[in-house]
């Protein structure tokens, strides 16, 4: 089932909301591959996320994780990342050599609709930045990085159907 030309795990970017850990997680089941949740990981060892920025600042929790995202052992594995592992260049290419990037397209109305206020989930931005400007400049990094780009626009089934089909023999 799994393309030999292909590396054998996956990486999901892309913006809060965009459906990273759910759509991850019927994947390792349908590869059976481990589900890595890179958010959970790190509320498991430094507390929710909102808290770590809040208290630390958002230069911290990045460093947090990309330490988190460099210490990832690939093997038959998908990775949800958290949505702003793009920020970090070290972290992104080790992810690009270990695994398959896959961005998990959605729009900002329906990240918006899917997420309804971002002030307590735990979100980085530039202080001045709107969300719609955090948005679009995170976009073109999780195109820059993305190795397939798959809209999940309708359900949750016809986007992990996509990502089956490119790692199809």
């Amino acid at each position: 089932m799994y393309s030999k030309s292909m590396k054998n795990s996956i990486t999901l970017i892309g913006m809060a909301g965009a459906g990273k850990t759910t759509v991850g997680k019927i994947l390792s089941s349908n590869f059976s591959f481990q589900f890595i949740d890179s958010d959970k990981i790190i509320e498991n060892l430094y507390g929710k996320t909102q808290k770590i920025i809040d208290t630390q600042g958002n230069e911290r929790f990045k460093a947090i994780e990309e330490e988190v995202l460099l210490s990832i052992a690939f093997n038959k594995t998908v990775l949800s990342t958290g949505g702003s592992a793009v920020f970090s260049v070290p972290a992104m290419e080790y992810l690009k050599e270990s695994s398959e990037i896959i961005y998990l397209d959605v729009p900002f109305k329906i990240i918006s609709n899917r997420i309804g206020n971002f002030c307590g989930r735990g979100f980085i931005k530039n202080s001045k930045q709107s969300f719609r400007e955090a948005y679009d400049e995170r976009e073109s990094l999780y195109r820059k990085y993305a190795n397939h780009i798959v809209k999940n626009i309708d359900e949750v089934d016809e986007c992990v159907e996509k990502i089956m089909l490119l790692f199809s023999d």
